[in-house]
């Protein structure tokens, strides 16, 4: 059993470096396709992003109760709602001149309840870092206004944190994405080389001898064809000096 482990383990090896130039050129091309789109051709997209508490208004020590903490919480989720909504997209895209549609607005943001708080969390993204604050500021302005309108008996709404325009993009993760590309050209190549090995069904080694008919090898026979082609290009050569002589 050690020995057929082995010489599996050879076998393995000897594929390898067989298809090492093939192996070679497809992990490098994969690597040097994923740093040119992900440094040169995909655009960065930047996150903006901003905070929003909802809660009693003038609450004094000791005055907030454990069950008010809970309706809240679930407060909190009727106004994710609210900020998603059409009406406050429509109220942003005014804001921002009409550079955007609702629609797109929409699709741009992403508003999350912070599990177990009662903090609301409003994101955007954009090919731009200052459109992207821009965008969280007017979604967050028409948020409070229209949660003013559409709910008035809830609870206050504070923005905790204002949007700041982002410095570093989110998207795409270059190191991430050339590290992927690698290890992925790398398996690719290596079971090609395994598939190619496999189709090919011609002997070349001594080894194949063995193990596709089985035959012992008694001898091998060098292959000295273009040392004979050079030997009979010079003898032919000779001869044609040796007549120009004697001509």
């Amino acid at each position: 059993m050690e020995e057929e482990m082995t010489l599996d383990l050879r076998d393995f090896f000897i594929i390898l470096r067989k298809r090492l130039k093939l192996i070679a050129v497809i992990t490098v091309a994969c690597t040097l396709i994923s740093v040119l789109l992900s440094f040169f051709i995909i655009k960065p997209t930047f996150e903006a992003r901003t905070s929003i508490i909802v809660g009693k208004p003038q609450v004094t020590e000791g005055s907030l109760q454990n069950s008010d903490v809970m309706m809240y919480q679930n407060l909190i989720k009727t106004y994710a709602e609210i900020a998603k909504s059409e009406r406050v997209a429509q109220s942003a895209a005014v804001k921002l001149g009409s550079k955007y549609t609702s629609k797109q607005i929409q699709e741009m943001i992403n508003v999350t309840p912070q599990q177990g708080t009662q903090i609301l969390m409003i994101k955007a993204e954009n090919k731009d870092s200052k459109e992207a604050a821009a965008i969280i500021d007017a979604v967050t302005s028409a948020f409070v206004e229209q949660s003013k309108v559409s709910f008035p008996t809830g609870g206050t709404i504070e923005v905790l944190d204002r949007a700041k325009v982002p410095e570093d993009p989110i998207k795409p993760k270059k190191a991430l994405n050339v590290a992927i590309a690698f290890f992925l050209g790398l398996m690719v190549s290596a079971g090609l080389a395994f598939l190619l090995e496999y189709m090919d069904k011609t002997i070349k080694t001594e080894e194949d001898v063995e193990r596709y008919l089985e035959l012992p090898v008694i001898g091998i026979i060098p292959k000295y064809a273009e040392e004979m082609q050079k030997n009979h290009s010079t003898a032919s050569v000779g001869k044609v000096i040796s007549k120009q002589v004697e001509g």
